[in-house]
């Protein structure tokens, strides 16, 4: 008998020192009542290094409906978070499924943890999530309003959609600086040129996608707007010294982490003129833990860009070294805009430097009990993002009708009159417009353009357009209505000066290209391609509404 009990002993010893994991006796769950600090310790200590290592993975996949890889990584490998790009959003209703599945896989590993699932939602030009989604004024819009309020209720209304979703983290505010007027990246993603203006009203629609649930997340540290090259490609290098850097792009990152930011992403950019030299900000400890986390005191997530931009690649020479080195720079989650394979070196190196180099295994240790805070502290509760989207919520209401009042008042009041306010350009209203050529690309405009001006003709003009058959249609006419959004429309405008006529520039996205024409009778300035945007810039054009917003260049 006495020799029977120690099976027995043996069995609560185990249970004692070596607690289950998962629910049931001595097992921890992420929607255990207890402190986000406590309980993401607790959860850590009981996890493997691939466990731990696997936290700070954020993968994206190909395709409408999650692919057999994803899910092998969600249910083998327990990742912490997936990225929905705009091909995983063509329809809205197959999203909020797929959001689900992913979420009730993740839920089912250890301690159930669910996955952040974030998306690039910014607004206005940038729009991943496509379908029954809103389309917004844009942040160079909110810029040009001025008003704080416009910015928290723009994160607020596309937070609450995101929401409806399942999607829980959201890369915005673009904070970066409209600098140089040759970025086509940046652009009107930008709310401006100033820096203390874009850190208050970044500051502001970070506050509005909180009380949305949604965890926003400020981009491209340390700033990407002082480039014309894109990081997708290349490694852009900006050549200004830190102490211009710390008055100008690190001003709207120093006002973000006194608000306690939650997240901020890191840019693929190479500031030669700085202690990092000719290494990407997303992969230098000098900019990421020096700069960020010590100089300027954030605390918050800190996310790579996509790690398979040439901008990161090419300098670390792989993938699998961007991804170590980003790490042990500081950054608490790696982003990969498509799935590896399982056994692809960026896992499996990785998970050689966690058994072999204590350093690295300490930092990722340290990353991951930084993302478990942050899910305990935003993924848990009332005001949290609901984890499976309910279908007939998102049927209901998406877009949202509150957001859509709102998105027009904000295009309205971010109208602005760039020249010409003081001359007969503007307002024209229509009986005064004699005959109306209306110039552009973009299918809103014909049809606001042509409920403005009753009669009027359309011409649809390409990058290859031929400039004869343009000129008949504007000799033709009175008014030109010219509708420009790129450099292309340039070569076509500079046609029109010699015919004598009155000519009206109708600014889209960046009104960069207005300072090549002061010779137009006027121009309006609207900052996206809504149809919101286009009725409020006709409305102002038609004097019906004032043009109050202000150039934020």
């Amino acid at each position: 008998m006495r020799g029977a009990c120690i099976p027995g002993i043996v069995l609560v010893l185990a249970l004692l020192f070596f607690p289950v994991s998962g629910k049931g006796l001595a097992a921890l769950h992420f929607d255990d009542p207890e402190e986000a600090e406590v309980l993401a310790a607790r959860i850590l200590d009981r996890m493997t290094d691939e466990d731990i290592l696997a936290q700070t993975f954020m993968l994206g996949w190909v395709g409408a409906t999650p692919s057999p890889l994803i899910m092998d990584w969600i249910q083998g490998r327990n990742i912490g978070g997936v990225k929905i790009f705009g091909w995983n959003t063509g329809d809205t209703l197959k999203l909020a499924e797929t959001v689900g599945a992913l979420q009730k896989t993740s839920m089912e590993g250890p301690y159930g943890i669910p996955l952040f699932v974030a998306t690039d939602q910014e607004g206005g030009w940038i729009r991943h999530v496509k379908g029954a989604t809103s389309e917004t004024p844009g942040n160079m819009a909110i810029g040009a309003s001025g008003f704080p309020r416009d910015a928290y209720l723009s994160g607020y209304y596309i937070g609450r959609e995101l929401a409806l979703l399942g999607i829980n983290m959201n890369f915005a505010p673009t904070v970066d600086l409209y600098t140089n007027r040759g970025s086509t990246l940046i652009g009107p993603r930008s709310f401006g040129s100033d820096p203390r203006q874009a850190g208050i009203l970044g500051a502001a629609f970070a506050k509005g996608q909180g009380a949305a649930g949604i965890i926003a997340t400020a981009k491209h540290y340390p700033g990407h707007g002082d480039t014309d090259l894109d990081s997708h490609g290349v490694l852009p290098r900006i050549d200004i010294p830190f102490e211009v850097l710390w008055d100008r792009e690190l001003v709207p990152y120093r006002i973000l982490a006194r608000e306690r930011l939650p997240a901020i992403m890191s840019g693929h950019l190479a500031f030669p003129q700085t202690p990092a030299g000719m290494v990407p900000a997303s992969l230098s400890s000098w900019f990421l833990r020096d700069i960020l986390r010590e100089r300027i005191g954030y605390e918050g997530l800190i996310i790579t860009d996509d790690l398979m931009m040439n901008g990161a690649t090419l300098s670390a020479g792989s993938l699998s070294r961007a991804a170590k080195q980003a790490l042990l720079a500081g950054n608490d989650i790696i982003m990969l805009s498509k799935t590896p394979n399982l056994g692809d070196p960026v896992w499996t190196s990785l998970t050689a430097a966690m058994r072999e180099d204590p350093l690295f295994r300490d930092r990722v240790r340290d990353a991951a009990l930084r993302i478990l805070t942050a899910k305990l502290r935003y993924l848990r509760g009332d005001k949290a993002v609901p984890r499976i989207p309910d279908p007939q919520q998102v049927e209901e209401k998406l877009p949202d009708p509150e957001g859509a009042a709102f998105f027009l008042d904000l295009a309205a009041r971010s109208v602005t009159v760039v020249n010409g306010a003081d001359t007969a350009g503007i307002p024209l209203r229509a009986e005064d417009a004699g005959k109306v050529l209306l110039a552009g690309q973009f299918i809103d405009f014909f049809n606001a353009g042509r409920n403005a001006y009753p009669g009027a003709r359309s011409y649809w003009y390409s990058d290859e357009w031929p400039a004869a058959e343009f000129l008949y249609y504007a000799g033709e006419a009175d008014t030109i209505i010219f509708c420009i959004s790129n450099a292309e429309g340039l070569k076509l405008l500079k046609f029109l000066r010699p015919l004598g006529k009155r000519v009206i520039l109708f600014s889209v996205l960046s009104p960069v290209y207005l300072e090549e024409a002061p010779w137009v009778d006027g121009a309006i300035a609207v900052y996206s391609y809504a149809p919101e945007s286009f009725v409020a810039g006709f409305s102002a054009l038609l004097g019906r509404i004032p043009a109050r917003g202000k150039l934020p260049l």
